[in-house]
C-alpha cells in the first residue's frame, strides 16, 4: 500500500527530542551562544495502513490491555486479517499505534493531523470472527495409538473402523481442558478409506524406492523415489534405499504439509552447503506417491555417536549425504541456538537445526537428553547441524515404530465446543493440506490469498453441485500470508459462490492534542490569497460555479451566459457573495457588487450590501461548495466535527478571517461562526 505525505518528516527533530534532558543544558555546557532548537514538527499527513501496521496494532501492549481477555481473539484477528470490526474499532485502537514507534510519524507534535485509510469489516456473522480465532491440532502418534488402543497394532490414520466423529471429540476434550463455549479447533489427521490389517505378511510389492542418494554428485539432476523421514522449519529429509539427503528451502516450509513415512518422488538439482549435500526444495518437483505399499517407513537403528566420533566427523573435507545418528548429552541454549554437549567431545557439538516448536519445547537449557536425527552439515567448523526426529530424556531413545501400512490422505475438519462437548458444525468446510495442493497444483499445503480468491469458488461449486440460492458455507484454510488458519464466508447466488467479506475502505482523521491522538475528522482549510494559487482557486471557482448554477440561471433565462448576472463575464468571480478565483479572496466592495448586478442590491445601503453578501457566503454558497468538494464528511458521536476555513477578505484593504461549519449530517455543513462578525 502507498503512503501519501503532505510535508516531509523532520527526522532530526525526533532524535533531538529524545536526547534532550534539560532545555538548555547541552548548549550552555558545550556550545556557547547557541539556543535550543525548536523541535516542533506539526504536519498534516495522509497515511494508508499496511499489513505490517495491522500486525503492530494487534501486538501493541496498550491495545492488548484495552481488549482484555474478552476481545483478545478479535484483536488478534485484526493483525491476521488486516481489518477492524465493530468490536475492535479504529477510533479505539489506532491512537496507541499512532503514538508508538511502529508508526512512521510518531514524532509529530501537538496540532498535527493524520488522515488514516484502513479496512473495516461490517455486519459479519459472529461465527466468522470465532472461526478466525480457531486453534489447530494435528493428531500425533500417541493419539493414533490411543484411538487404536495399542502401542503396536495401530495405523497413523483414521479409518472406517475408527472415524473422526467417534475419535476426535475425546481427543479434544483431553487436549483442551479449558475450552470455553464458542471455541473452534481445526483438527488435521490422516484418513484411510480401508481399515488397517495387522500382522499381515503378504504385501504386494508394486513400488520400490530408488537407490540414487548414495551416488549423487554436485550439480547433478536426480530423481529420487523415497520417503519423508524428517523435517525442520527449513526443509525435509528425503530417504531412499541407499541413503538420506536434506532438501532445503530458505523461505521455510509448512510442516503440516508433510507426514513422516509418506512416499514421494523428488526431482531436483544436487547442491552442497557446509560439507553436506543438499537438494533445492524451492525449485524441486515433488510428487506424493499414492501406492499403498509406499506409505510407511521404519527408522533403522541410529549410529550412536561418542564424543570422539563427533570430533572425527567434523574434520571431513568432502560433501556427504545425511547420516542418521544418536547423541546423548546436555542441552545448551544460547539465543536461537540449541546445542547438544556430549561428554568426551573436545571440539564438536551437536546442533538442533531449525527445530520445530513442538520438539524445541523439549530441548530446555541444562536438560539431559538423547536425540535421534539426521546429521546434515558442519556449521562454523564445529557444530553438527542435525534435523531432529526424536527426543528422549536420559540415555536411551525409543525403538523404531512399527505401524500398519495403509494408503491415506490428509484430512482436516473443524470442531466446535458448545460448553459441554465437541462436535462438527454442519456449515463449515476445512481444507486439508492435500485439498490445498489440489487447488494450487503445488505441494505447500496452503493457499495464498490470490489462490484462495480464485480457487475457493470453484472448489465450492464442485463440492456442492446442488447448492440452492442463498445457501451459505464457511471455509477454513491455512493462509500463506497470515501463516495460520483463516475463515471466509461464501454465499451461493445466481449460480456462483461469492465471498461475503463485508470489507470497506474507510478514511478517518486523528488529531494530536496534549500529547494524545484522538479520532477527530474535523478539517482545517487555509486558502491563501493571491493570483495563481491552485488550491485556493479550487474552492473559489467552485463558489463562482455554484452561484452561476444555482442563482444566476433561476433569475433569468436558462440560456444565460456569464456577465448578465452575479457572475462576471470573466467567469472566475461573482458578486453574490464576492468570491473570486482570480485574486483568491472574498471581495466585499459594495460598489463593485452594485456595478455587476444592480437589481440584486437595489435600495440597499453599502452596509446592507456587505451584510447580505456575508450572509450568503455563510449560509448558502460555502456550505453548498463544501458539500460538493467534501461529500464524504460525516458527523461522529461524541465529537463536534467542524470544517474551519482560513481565508482573506478585500474591501479596499486585505484582512484575514476564519469561518467555521459543523458537519450535522452526511455531506451537510451548518454555519457556526465567522470572525468578520466579531466586531459587530
Amino acid at each position: 500500500m502507498k503512503q501519501y505525505i503532505v510535508k516531509p518528516l523532520i527526522a532530526a527533530a525526533a532524535v533531538l527530542a529524545l536526547a534532550a534532558c534539560d532545555d538548555n543544558s547541552w548548549n550552555e555546557d558545550y556550545l556557547d551562544g547557541f539556543t535550543t532548537p525548536d523541535n516542533t514538527d506539526v504536519q498534516t499527513v495522509e497515511y494508508t495502513l499496511t499489513d505490517a501496521d495491522y500486525a503492530a496494532i494487534a501486538a501493541n501492549s496498550s491495545n492488548k490491555a484495552l481488549a482484555g481477555d474478552e476481545l483478545a481473539a478479535e484483536l488478534a484477528n485484526v493483525g491476521k486479517l488486516h481489518r477492524f470490526t465493530d468490536k475492535i474499532t479504529a477510533e479505539d485502537y489506532l491512537p496507541s499505534f499512532l503514538a508508538s514507534t511502529s508508526f512512521s510519524y510518531f514524532s509529530l507534535s501537538d496540532g498535527s493531523a493524520v488522515k488514516v485509510t484502513y479496512n473495516v469489516a461490517d455486519a459479519l456473522p459472529e461465527e466468522l470472527e470465532l472461526l478466525n480465532a480457531s486453534s489447530s491440532y494435528t493428531l500425533t502418534t500417541e493419539d493414533y495409538q490411543a484411538i487404536y488402543e495399542s502401542d503396536e497394532n495401530y495405523a497413523e490414520a483414521l479409518a472406517p473402523s475408527h472415524t473422526a466423529a467417534a475419535s476426535v471429540p475425546g481427543i479434544l476434550a483431553e487436549k483442551f481442558p479449558d475450552a470455553e463455549q464458542g471455541d473452534y479447533v481445526v483438527v488435521n489427521y490422516n484418513w484411510s478409506t480401508t481399515d488397517p490389517v495387522f500382522n499381515s505378511t503378504a504385501e504386494p510389492e508394486t513400488w520400490k524406492p530408488s537407490s540414487v542418494v548414495a551416488t549423487m554428485a554436485l550439480d547433478q539432476q536426480v530423481t529420487i523415489q523415497g520417503w519423508i523421514t524428517g523435517f525442520c522449519d527449513r526443509g525435509i529429509i528425503v530417504t531412499d534405499a541407499s541413503g538420506s539427503v536434506f532438501a532445503y528451502d530458505g523461505a521455510g516450509i509448512d510442516a503440516s504439509a508433510y507426514t513422516i513415512g509418506d512416499a514421494y518422488e523428488v526431482t531436483a538439482t544436487v547442491g552442497a552447503y557446509n560439507k553436506g549435500f543438499q537438494l533445492d526444495l524451492a525449485t524441486a518437483t515433488i510428487t506424493k506417491v499414492t501406492d499403498p505399499t509406499a506409505t510407511t517407513y521404519e527408522y533403522p537403528a541410529p549410529k550412536v555417536l561418542t564424543g570422539a566420533d563427533m570430533d572425527a566427523l567434523i574434520t571431513r573435507t568432502d560433501n556427504e549425504v545425511a547420516q542418521y545418528v544418536q547423541m546423548t548429552g546436555t542441552v545448551a541454549v544460547s539465543g536461537n541456538n540449541i546445542n547438544i554437549v556430549v561428554d568426551g567431545a573436545e571440539t564438536a557439538k551437536g546442533s538442533a537445526y531449525f527445530t520445530p516448536e513442538a520438539l524445541k519445547a523439549q530441548l530446555t537449557d541444562g536438560a539431559n537428553v538423547t536425540v535421534n536425527g539426521y546429521f546434515i552439515a558442519i556449521a562454523g567448523g564445529r557444530y553438527m547441524s542435525t534435523v531432529v526426529t526424536e527426543i528422549k530424556d536420559g540415555a536411551a531413545a525409543a525403538a523404531p515404530r512399527h505401524v500398519a501400512k495403509v494408503a491415506s490422505v490428509k484430512a482436516s475438519e473443524v470442531y466446535y465446543y458448545n460448553g459441554s462437548r465437541w462436535s462438527k458444525p454442519n456449515d463449515v468446510t476445512a481444507l486439508s493440506a492435500d485439498q490445498c495442493n489440489e487447488i494450487t497444483g503445488k505441494t505447500f499445503g496452503n493457499l495464498t490469498t490470490a489462490q484462495a480468491n480464485f480457487g475457493l469458488p470453484i472448489f465450492l461449486k464442485q463440492t456442492f453441485p446442488y447448492a440452492q440460492e442463498g445457501e451459505q458455507e464457511f471455509v477454513v484454510f491455512y493462509n500463506y500470508e497470515a501463516n495460520g488458519y483463516i475463515a471466509r464466508q461464501y454465499i451461493f447466488s445466481n449460480g456462483e459462490w461469492a465471498e461475503n467479506d463485508g470489507i470497506e475502505e474507510t478514511t478517518l482523521q486523528f488529531v494530536r492534542n496534549n500529547g494524545q491522538w484522538k479520532a477527530d475528522p474535523s478539517v482545517v482549510i487555509t486558502l491563501p490569497a493571491g493570483r495563481n494559487i491552485e488550491f485556493s482557486a479550487t474552492y473559489y471557482q467552485a463558489c463562482t460555479d455554484w452561484v452561476y448554477e444555482n442563482i444566476d440561471v433561476p433569475l433569468g433565462s436558462t440560456s444565460i451566459t456569464s456577465g448578465f448576472g452575479y457572475v462576471t463575464s470573466f467567469g472566475n468571480n461573482e458578486y453574490y457573495c464576492g468570491t473570486t478565483a482570480y485574486q483568491n479572496n472574498v471581495d466585499l466592495r459594495a460598489d463593485k457588487a452594485r456595478a455587476q448586478y444592480p437589481a440584486g442590491y437595489e435600495g440597499m445601503s453599502d452596509a446592507e450590501v456587505v451584510a447580505t453578501m456575508k450572509k450568503r457566503f455563510e449560509t448558502e454558497v460555502m456550505p453548498g461548495v463544501l458539500a460538493q468538494i467534501h461529500p464524504d464528511a460525516m458527523p461522529m458521536d461524541g465529537v463536534q466535527v467542524t470544517y474551519t476555513i482560513n481565508f482573506y477578505v478585500y474591501d479596499g484593504a486585505t484582512t484575514a478571517h476564519t469561518i467555521r461549519f459543523e458537519v450535522t449530517a452526511p455531506g451537510t455543513f451548518t454555519f457556526l461562526d465567522c470572525t468578520w462578525n466579531d466586531a459587530e
